[in-house]
């Protein structure tokens, strides 16, 4: 006889695996930009992990990515609270021509949500919505955030709007 508790109903695996495959990458993109490459990595993780666990509870909620959001950069926070390393992304290499090699230095300049913003817009593509709905912000915050780093990336990396 199996244990009740162990069982896990397949429709509540197919849930979260659909919620991993639509809304992970995203997640992981949000907190790769929030807190760092490797930081963001394992704090997506964590989140996902966390997501998982309490799937019943995060899987009716009416933001379950934006509330994993949540709990990755608080873990990540709390992670770093002692250390507080700078923000850092991978080096720019050979294989990634497109990229300016100053960039990462540049958004390690940017405030946390600023950089979470403008990494998602420009980035990774998604919509002001998208990202507001993600970070619990309004739209007109999220357009604020990038507007924002852009003027500061444009100065950091001496470009002028005009070219």
């Amino acid at each position: 006889m199996r244990d009740q508790d162990t069982v896990v109903d397949d429709t509540v695996v197919d849930a979260f695996e659909g919620f991993v495959k639509e809304t992970g990458p995203g997640l992981k993109h949000a907190l790769m930009a929030a807190l760092g490459a490797d930081m963001g990595m394992e704090a997506a993780s964590e989140a996902l992990a966390y997501g998982w666990e309490h799937w019943t509870r995060v899987g009716v909620m009416e933001n379950p990515g934006g509330y994993l959001y949540r709990v990755g950069l608080n873990w990540g926070r709390r992670r770093s609270r002692s250390q507080r390393p700078k923000v850092g992304f991978p080096r720019v290499s050979s294989e990634m021509p497109w990229v300016e090699p100053s960039l990462p230095e540049a958004l390690s300049g940017l405030s946390e949500r600023q950089r979470t913003a403008v990494v998602l817009v420009h980035g990774a593509g998604w919509s002001h919505a998208e990202v507001a709905m993600l970070m619990g912000l309004t739209r007109g915050a999220v357009h604020k955030h990038v507007e924002r780093a852009l003027v500061k990336l444009r100065g950091s990396l001496e470009v002028d709007r005009e070219n």
